[in-house]
């Protein structure tokens, strides 16, 4: 038997996984922390627009598979990326090749990388970290925004739809992977690698919580979901040193722009003081 053998197995796990880490990470009751997300969700205005907002975004992606199936766009950029990086996943994917590996790989793919950013939302809502939740918001909407039109118009394939000696390993543990899961990403939507900037991202706005337990499994949820884009023979490096680089980028500026006075208005406000001095001169 498969430990994976739908997306309603994945999804119900998903959930487990939520429950058991809102518990450890704050200690309450995981009902008590959701009713708290409720509250806000329908009590604070701007709460509502931004988590809104986000979710409009990843429907966006969606879509967006809609509109790349509609165009009349054939750039096919694999080989260029395998030209350039030889055969790295594969050497990655054999060195490494274990069942073990495999289950635990798969299960930090598809189970715990929804779980960052739901549990990340949910425990800053409860701890009232606002301006971590409205940074998280913001950082999303940043990957998404900037990920998209590289999957329109620099479309790269998975690795192992282009590499012979390169395999789909999250089939020994998923085996409907391809016709449940696929849906929600396109074959060639690998450069910039969102699995890799959400993770970051989301270690990134963890490190600044004090919630050590959190900021510590975020971290090392980030290392190995790195590890398993490449052993599961997903991502190409490129992907992944883009998803990075993706990840820094859209978290620091989303922790700016959801700081009381962003960048720009720190740099604006103390010459609008020196104005207002000169003129009462």
């Amino acid at each position: 038997m498969y430990p994976l053998q739908s997306m309603t197995h994945a999804t119900v796990y998903i959930v487990i996984s939520i429950y058991v880490l809102l518990y450890l990470s704050l200690r309450k009751n995981p009902f008590f922390v959701a009713g708290a997300f409720v509250q806000d969700f329908f009590t604070k205005r701007k709460f509502f627009f931004h988590f809104a907002a986000v979710m409009a975004i990843l429907f966006f992606n969606k879509v967006e598979l809609w509109v790349e199936s509609k165009m009349h766009y054939t750039a096919d950029f694999t080989a260029k990326i395998h030209g350039l990086e030889g055969d790295f996943v594969a050497g990655f994917q054999h060195l490494f090749y274990n069942n073990t590996v495999t289950l635990v790989t798969s299960i930090f793919y598809v189970i715990v990388f929804p779980c960052l950013m739901i549990v990340s939302i949910l425990i800053y809502t409860y701890q009232k970290k606002y301006r971590l939740f409205y940074a998280l918001c913001y950082t999303v909407m940043i990957n998404y925004i900037i990920a998209i039109p590289f999957y329109l118009f620099f479309p790269v394939q998975e690795v192992w739809a282009f590499h012979p000696n390169v395999k789909l390993l999250i089939l020994e543990v998923f085996p409907k992977f391809e016709a449940e899961y696929r849906p929600l990403s396109g074959l060639d939507n690998c450069f910039p690698s969102l699995h890799t900037s959400i993770s970051v991202s989301m270690a990134l706005l963890a490190s600044r919580s004090r919630n050590r337990l959190w900021k510590w499994f975020s971290l090392l949820s980030c290392v190995v979901i790195i590890f398993s884009i490449f052993y599961l023979g997903i991502h190409w490096l490129t992907d992944m040193c883009g998803g990075v680089l993706l990840g820094v980028f859209a978290a620091r500026l989303g922790l700016s722009i959801s700081e009381e006075r962003p960048f720009f208005s720190r740099v604006l406000l103390p010459q609008r003081r020196l104005q207002k001095q000169e003129v009462s001169e």
